[in-house]
């Protein structure tokens, strides 16, 4: 029988000296004195459990006191009877939940509820039962490991929780194993350190391993509760395997025209490993044909490419076999005795016929031909051949495009080229020209080849002077003087160099004034044989020099040498070679005069435009001191008074008082009607008043439409409110350079008065 814990107060001994009544006059302090109350979890029964008992020494047994709970659970979880004490569990409890509860007890008068004494704190502890089975909380797991690692080689380890009390019984106490993975790995029972149990695992043969692990609470004895995890365990790759070459022996055929570069197959050693463990490398180590292939690694599908690397000739070769080798590229050094890592495959490349276009028996061609060459003599051949076994023949032809001026033909047949216009070697030395060869059979099969051809000199040109030369001769010169040293060119181009012979015209050998000598550097120096030249008695020698080269046959040509007579200084320095310079001041040039005659020229200019300027412009019309009134107006793109400008006046009354009562017709413009041209007038006879004629005459032209000018007079009184340019009105304007006077005005009639009377004031004013 369970005996419950009991809260006392006081202690028992005292309890049986003293009677009631001493101990309430003598007792000044009491407490609890208690056991450890306990309550076991996950109990559950018909009723309350009980988990102990209140009682204080107060208590006379008469249920004069109450006893009172108080704090986690009191009244909810925990029930006392307040006349016993007895605190009762009314709740199924989990420890995992909450492991203890702090409450508060104190007794009261039954009657007033004044407390008897303080109160007092204890703790009702959950006693724990192994109701929680271990749990993973991070699983699924995954680990890996490397192939063909030795034994007990450490994987992973995993970690299971029990949420039961770990200091109070084994209900916390794991102990692992596994259920599913044997024998390839084993678990460490307490530290759950998996290893692996077998050695050499080898991924090409199985990759992954599926683990299950358990874990059990109570020490792994019977009746504990347990939980269990899955480890998925992944061998990673070693290069543990060597490439090996599918098969041994690859066919490919090529044509043999094909582009240089281009792939002609593909090899591929497999090798079992992954990653860059399977990374190989591929060479040709032997075979006919090393030179004109190559084979390059492709990391991508990790196979070998063939590629062309000189041109194929079906002709010279029709097949070539190569030796290739795949090696991997990582070695790992603990695998190195399994053998080497690496393998070797043959390769047969068959050469395929293809129509190849001509060959030319050279890549150029250099001709030569003189340049006094025949017409349609041959200067050269060009040869070339089909390279296919079914030869086909060539017919050759010039690319006129290289030969715009069509200087050259070609044979269709045999390539001779032959001259078809004359060649100058001074006009060009270099003719570059394309033949081009093309099959009869397949005339898109064509080849091309370069052709120089040099024009070759001959002696077709006379030499002369190399510049226009004209020599100086001092009237006060020695005998023996050299006047002038001259040289003498050729267009031809002679293979040992020019070299000129001079001499004068036979009736000239003998020339009194004059003679030459030949220099060492091919040149040709001119003398006087006298002094005492006069200008004045003759100005200008002519002296023709006979020049011939040493060509075969040479040639040669006259050039005339022209001598002028100059003054010179005592120095010998020119000063003038004309006559006229004598009627000259001194020291004065011909030159010089002229600029000093063309400025005085310009001088006069730039006054007769200034004059005209100024003439022109004091030419106003009827001038004012302060205005300028310029009622002639010829503009037609005037700006006027728009909308507002009710107040023009219309002059046209003025202008023909005789239309006023008719038709008047626009003057600004040619008039569509067709007017009758006027009667001549009969030639006036003399004693005609020649007022009358000039006013008839004005009459006449003023009615008659037809006759230009067609003026538009517009007067522009109002220009309208604001405006913001303003009058353009001409009265308003001003000019302060007039000097005309308007006298006259008053003797035009009354009409003008009073503009006569105002532009007299003007003048007046002005005088004054």
């Amino acid at each position: 029988m369970n005996q419950s814990p009991v809260l006392m107060s006081g202690s028992p001994l005292e309890l049986n000296r003293l009677s009631e009544e001493q101990r309430i006059l003598n007792r000044s302090k009491r407490g609890w004195v208690w056991n450890q109350m306990f309550v076991l979890e996950e109990f559950s029964g018909p009723e309350p459990i009980l988990v102990g008992r209140l009682h204080t020494d107060l208590d006379p047994g008469s249920k004069k006191i109450k006893y009172i709970l108080s704090g986690d659970g009191a009244g909810t979880i925990f029930q006392i009877n307040d006349v016993t004490g007895d605190i009762h569990a009314i709740k199924r409890l989990d420890r995992e939940e909450k492991a203890e509860y702090t409450l508060t007890a104190q007794a009261v008068d039954w009657e007033t509820n004044k407390p008897l004494e303080p109160p007092s704190e204890f703790i009702i502890k959950v006693q724990d039962i192994n109701d929680n089975a271990p749990e993973f909380l991070n699983g699924p797991y995954h680990a890996t490991v490397p192939e063909m690692s030795i034994l007990g080689t450490s994987v992973t380890n995993v970690t299971a929780t029990d949420a039961d009390d770990p200091v109070y019984g084994n209900s916390a106490k794991l102990v692992y194993s596994i259920l599913e993975g044997q024998p390839y790995f084993s678990i460490e029972p307490e530290t759950a350190i998996i290893k692996t149990a077998l050695p050499n695992m080898d991924r090409e043969a199985k990759e992954e391993y599926l683990v299950v692990i358990q874990a059990k609470d109570m020490g792994g004895h019977s009746g504990g509760l347990s939980g269990t995890t899955t480890l998925t365990v992944t061998l990673t790759d070693v290069n543990d395997n060597p490439p090996k070459f599918a098969q041994s022996l690859y066919h490919f055929s090529v044509p043999e025209d094909v582009v240089l570069g281009t792939a002609i197959g593909r090899v591929k050693a497999n090798d079992q490993d992954i990653g860059e463990n399977a990374q190989s490398s591929y060479d040709i180590i032997d075979g006919d044909g090393t030179t004109l292939f190559e084979i390059t690694s492709d990391a991508q599908a990790q196979d070998g490419i063939i590629r062309l690397r000189k041109p194929l000739d079906f002709e010279t070769k029709k097949s070539y076999t190569l030796k290739v080798e795949a090696a991997n590229v990582h070695i790992d050094p603990r695998f190195s005795g399994r053998g080497p890592f690496k393998d070797t495959a043959t390769v047969k490349i068959v050469v395929e016929d293809a129509d190849e276009p001509p060959v030319f028996s050279s890549p150029t061609y250099l001709l030569e031909v003189h340049e006094n060459a025949a017409l349609n003599s041959v200067i050269g051949q060009v040869t070339a051949r089909d390279p296919d076994i079914t030869s086909s023949p060539i017919r050759f032809s010039i690319d006129r495009h290289t030969d715009l001026e069509r200087q050259f033909n070609i044979n269709a047949d045999d390539g001779k080229i032959t001259l078809a216009t004359p060649l100058d070697r001074e006009l060009s030395v270099w003719h570059n020209i394309t033949i081009i060869a093309t099959e009869i059979r397949n005339h898109s099969q064509i080849s091309r080849v370069p052709v120089a051809i040099k024009v070759l000199d001959v002696n077709d040109n006379a030499p002369e002077f190399a510049s226009e030369y004209e020599a100086f001769l001092c009237e006060n010169g020695k005998p023996g003087q050299v006047i002038q040293t001259v040289s003498a060119m050729d267009k031809d181009d002679p293979k040992n160099g020019h070299y000129f012979l001079y001499s004068l015209l036979p009736e000239m050998v003998n020339n009194p004034n004059f003679t030459i000598k030949k220099n060492e550097d091919n040149s040709l120096s001119i003398l006087a044989k006298h002094n005492g030249f006069n200008r004045q008695k003759q100005e200008v020698y002519l002296l023709p020099i006979i020049i011939s080269d040493s060509g075969n046959p040479p040639l040669s040509s006259t050039s005339t040498l022209t001598i002028r007579v100059c003054g010179c200084s005592s120095d010998g320095v020119v000063q003038s070679c004309n006559v006229e310079a004598y009627v000259l001041p001194i020291g004065l040039s011909m030159g010089a005069l002229i600029a000093i005659l063309a400025c005085i020229i310009l001088l006069l200019v730039i006054v007769v435009l200034f004059v005209t300027l100024r003439r022109h412009k004091n030419e106003p019309l009827i001038i004012k001191d302060d205005e300028d009134v310029r009622e002639n107006i010829i503009r037609y793109d005037d700006e006027g008074g728009g909308e507002e400008d009710t107040e023009a006046f219309d002059i046209a009354t003025l202008q023909n008082p005789d239309g006023i009562n008719g038709f008047l017709p626009r003057k600004d413009i040619k008039p569509d009607l067709q007017f009758m041209p006027r009667q001549g007038l009969a030639p006036v006879p003399n004693g005609v008043d020649v007022d009358e004629f000039i006013n008839v005459r004005l009459h006449e032209a003023d009615n008659d439409p037809t006759a230009p000018p067609y003026d538009s007079i517009q007067i522009y009184g109002y220009e309208g409110r604001g405006s913001v340019a303003g009058s353009l009105s001409s009265l308003e304007s001003t000019t302060s350079d007039s000097d005309q006077n308007f006298d006259y005005l008053s003797d035009w009639g009354p009409r003008f008065k009073r503009l006569g009377e105002l532009y007299s004031v003007g003048e007046s004013d002005k005088e004054t």
